[in-house]
C-alpha cells in the first residue's frame, strides 16, 4: 500500500515535493495538488486530482495525508483543518505567519493528544547538520560553548524587508540551533550593519551557550549556508558540498547554488521519506508543532531588538505531548 498524498500549493517548493512523491518517494503516491492557479496545479498534478479549495483537498476521502507548501499566511488554518480531519501533515516553515497562530495549533495537536504535525524545517534532515549533531552528542570534542552559523542569499526583493530577515530566514538558524544544542534560547541581540544589514544576531542559551549568526539577505556571489560548532575540546564545521571543482585560469573553484533548493535537495527528500514513512509507523519525526512555535516565537522576540538593545527571550512551558520527544 501507498500512502496518498495531496500537496496544497504549487510554486516552487509545491512543484518540488510533488516531483519527489511522483519520483522519489518510496510507500507514497501523489493523490493530488491544489493551487489557487489552476493551470499550475494541473502541471504540478501530472496526472493527479486538482482541486480548487484547499478545505476540498484536505476533505478528499483520497488524500490520507496533506503537504502545506502554500504562503506563510495559510499555514495556521490549513494546519487546524488537517488536525480537524485526522490527517497527517508535512507543513512547510513557519508554522503560522504569527507565534500566537502557531499556539492555536499547538493546543489543538495536544487536545488530540497524537502528534500529526510535522513542520518542514529541512535542515534536520541534510547530512553535514546530522553529522555535526552526532559528533557533538558523542562529547568526543566535549561540550559546546559556541555556534556560528552563516546564512547567506544572493538576493531578496524588495518586499522582502523589515523583520522578515529574521521572521522568514532566520528562523531555519533558530530551528537547527535548538536542535543541535538541546537548549532553549534565553536572551538575543541584533547588530546590523551600514544601510541595514548584514545582520548579526548573538543569542545565549539556558546552559550559557553563544549562538552567533549572520544573516546576509543580499550577498550577491549565491546562496552558502554554513556552521561551526565550537567545543571545550574541539570543533565542528560545515564543508561546502560540491561534487566537482574547476581549475582554469589560475583559480581552484566550486560553484554556489543561486537558491536553497539545490543546496538542501537530498535533505528534502530524505525528509519526506522519512515522514511517510512515520506515517506508516505512527513515530513521528522531524520538527513538532511545539519545534515550529518556538522557532517563530523566538523569531517574533528577536524581531524586537533590530533596534539594537537586548531581548529577553521566553517561552511558555512545554506541553505534555512534546515532552518526550526533547
Amino acid at each position: 500500500m501507498s500512502l496518498a498524498v495531496g500537496i496544497i500549493g504549487a510554486g516552487v517548493m509545491g512543484a518540488f515535493h510533488a516531483r519527489l512523491l511522483r519520483e522519489g518517494t518510496g510507500h507514497a503516491r501523489l493523490a493530488a495538488v491544489c493551487d489557487t492557479d489552476p493551470q499550475r496545479a494541473a502541471q504540478a498534478a501530472e496526472g493527479a486530482r486538482v482541486h480548487s479549495d484547499p478545505l476540498a483537498l484536505i476533505a478528499d476521502p483520497q488524500v490520507e495525508a496533506v503537504v502545506v507548501a502554500s504562503p506563510d499566511a495559510t499555514h495556521a488554518p490549513l494546519a487546524l483543518a488537517c488536525l480537524a480531519a485526522g490527517k497527517p501533515v508535512l507543513l512547510e516553515k513557519p508554522i503560522a505567519a504569527t507565534a500566537a497562530e502557531g499556539w492555536r495549533v499547538l493546543e489543538a495537536e495536544a487536545a488530540r493528544g497524537r502528534r500529526l504535525v510535522t513542520v518542514g524545517y529541512m535542515r534536520r534532515f541534510d547530512a553535514a547538520y546530522l553529522e555535526m549533531k552526532s559528533v557533538a552528542d558523542t562529547g568526543d570534542i566535549g561540550t559546546p560553548v559556541l555556534l556560528h552559523n552563516v546564512h547567506r542569499n544572493p538576493s531578496a526583493p524588495d518586499w522582502f524587508a523589515g523583520p522578515m530577515p529574521i521572521t522568514n530566514s532566520f528562523v531555519h538558524e533558530i530551528d537547527v540551533s535548538r536542535w543541535l544544542l538541546g537548549s532553549e534560547m534565553v536572551a538575543a541581540r541584533v547588530h546590523a550593519g551600514p544601510g541595514g544589514e548584514p545582520l548579526l544576531i548573538a543569542l545565549t542559551t539556558d546552559r550559557g551557550e553563544l549562538v552567533s549568526t549572520e544573516v546576509n539577505i543580499n550577498a550577491r556571489y549565491g546562496y552558502h549556508v554554513h556552521a561551526e560548532l565550537v567545543c571545550r575540546e574541539g570543533t565542528i564545521s560545515m564543508a561546502q558540498p560540491e561534487l566537482t571543482a574547476v581549475n582554469s585560469a589560475l583559480r581552484h573553484a566550486s560553484a554556489y547554488p543561486d537558491n536553497w533548493v539545490p543546496r538542501f535537495a537530498q535533505a528534502y527528500r530524505d525528509q519526506m521519506q522519512a515522514w511517510v514513512r512515520s506515517v506508516s509507523s505512527g513515530i513521528p519525526v522531524g520538527a513538532s508543532a511545539w519545534d515550529g512555535y518556538c522557532a517563530t516565537a523566538v523569531a517574533e522576540q528577536v524581531a524586537q531588538g533590530l533596534d539594537g538593545c537586548e531581548v529577553q527571550v521566553t517561552l511558555p512551558p512545554i506541553p505534555a505531548l512534546y515532552e518526550a520527544a526533547r
